[in-house]
């Protein structure tokens, strides 16, 4: 019962931040307003008062509501599992899936190659296995953000077309290279570097989490049969994803090999294959984004609240965020662009892609939370640099998406207001 009260307090400040961004008139998405929410009643806002029922006092208080968090990674990993509709994927599947590759793995050498540098430099301050796992965590683009700008303002063309597969794949290819990165990170950190813990484990997890989500994607959409009520089918939808993401907790050990499960790969396996299986899919899913908004709010306050204002007391660690934002928008813009040239896209897809491409929240995050295994130091480190620069992207990300959107021609260059203005006055006039 005693985390039922900042459960709620979490929750209601981040919607009243919502409210505060929309009467100052910034134009910002809802994350945002949710995570400077978190940060004002974090340990180093409201909280630092110590005043029982204001904030959250400690990073120990935060954690208290970690499966929170955990559920909320698991239901957008079940989000981004359900962009994977094959009847999507026909006619731009090919340049999709090249595009969607190439960007990210360009966006995760360029970081590693800049922050191993900056190791080089400054051993103490940043770590090789730090720099290895900011680098698979660059490749991560938030799809909620994307898609965001993409319903708003009704975009529709080529580049929107091709965008959204993309921005689904990106997330695939982001967890898979997480996997291996961090596989190598984790070998470097505990000193025993070998093919085992670098090769063999990372891809026994990313086999075995796509093999445990396919499989409890066709028990779901097995038992999806038995019922007749949308609600009973919503309610048995989120039962499933719950119970995944409990079993992809598991470990098990084969003599000197561990295996585990990846909780992202696993949940969006699931989506992917109810997607395709359940002809339903779509209305329950679309039942279940509308449960799943305040649980999203409540992860993304608790992500803010957990920011340690503290690491930004170094130049350094500044410095190195600096760095990981410029290198990663050059990676995910040159990545876009080169491999869009190799698909024959036409110019302003080559152009404006890349631009797209820039939100990372979420996804991004939820990596940033598995990295804490790298230990307290390391962790706490990965955790604030991916926090501020989802802060910087997610404040100038939608924005450049949607300049980018108009150029390319997918959006007219008509305001929402004028045009909800000109619905209505076409009403009445009826």
């Amino acid at each position: 019962m005693s985390q039922l009260i900042p459960m709620s307090i979490a929750l209601v400040a981040g919607l009243l931040m919502t409210r505060v961004f929309k009467k100052l008139h910034l134009n910002f998405p809802d994350v945002t307003a949710f995570l400077i929410a978190g940060l004002a009643i974090g340990p180093y806002g409201l909280g630092s008062l110590h005043i029982g029922g204001l904030g959250f006092s400690s990073l120990e208080a935060v954690n208290e509501l970690s499966v929170i968090s955990s559920v909320a990674l698991g239901f957008i990993a079940f989000a981004i599992g359900n962009e994977f509709r094959l009847s999507q994927l026909k006619e731009t599947g090919r340049q999709a899936a090249v595009i969607g590759v190439l960007q990210a793995l360009v966006a995760m050498v360029l970081v590693d190659a800049a922050l191993l540098g900056l190791h080089l430099l400054m051993p103490d301050v940043l770590s090789a296995p730090a720099a290895i796992t900011l680098g698979a965590i660059a490749t991560a683009t938030a799809p909620a953000a994307t898609l965001m700008v993409v319903r708003q303002y009704k975009a529709r063309g080529k580049l929107t077309d091709l965008l959204l597969p993309i921005v689904a794949l990106d997330d695939a290819v982001g967890l898979v290279a997480f996997a291996v990165s961090f596989g190598v990170a984790t070998a470097l950190h505990s000193g025993s570097v070998n093919l085992l813990s670098i090769l063999v484990e990372p891809l026994l997890e990313i086999v075995g989490s796509l093999l445990l989500g396919s499989l409890m994607g066709l028990i779901l959409t097995l038992l999806e049969k038995l019922f007749f009520s949308n609600s009973n089918r919503l309610s048995l939808t989120i039962a499933f994803v719950v119970m995944t993401i409990a079993l992809s907790g598991m470990e098990f050990r084969l003599g000197p090999v561990k295996l585990g499960f990846s909780n992202l790969l696993v949940c969006m396996m699931l989506g992917t294959v109810f997607c395709n299986l359940c002809p339903r899919s779509p209305d329950i899913m679309e039942r279940s984004d509308r449960w799943t908004v305040p649980l999203y709010a409540l992860f993304f306050v608790l992500s803010g609240a957990e920011l340690d204002l503290s690491v930004f007391s170094s130049l350094a660690v500044v410095g190195i965020g600096v760095v990981y934002i410029l290198t990663r928008s050059a990676g995910k813009y040159l990545g876009a662009r080169g491999s869009a040239a190799m698909v024959n896209c036409d110019h302003n897809i080559r152009k404006y892609l890349g631009i797209t491409l820039l939100p990372q929240a979420g996804v991004a995050l939820g990596m940033s939370a598995s990295s804490m295994s790298l230990g307290a130091g390391d962790g706490r480190l990965i955790r604030n640099i991916v926090l501020f620069s989802v802060l910087v992207y997610e404040l100038v990300g939608p924005s450049l998406t949607r300049w980018a959107l108009m150029k390319s021609g997918d959006i007219r260059p008509v305001e929402p207001e004028k045009q909800t203005y000109a619905r209505f006055k076409s009403k009445a006039d009826c």
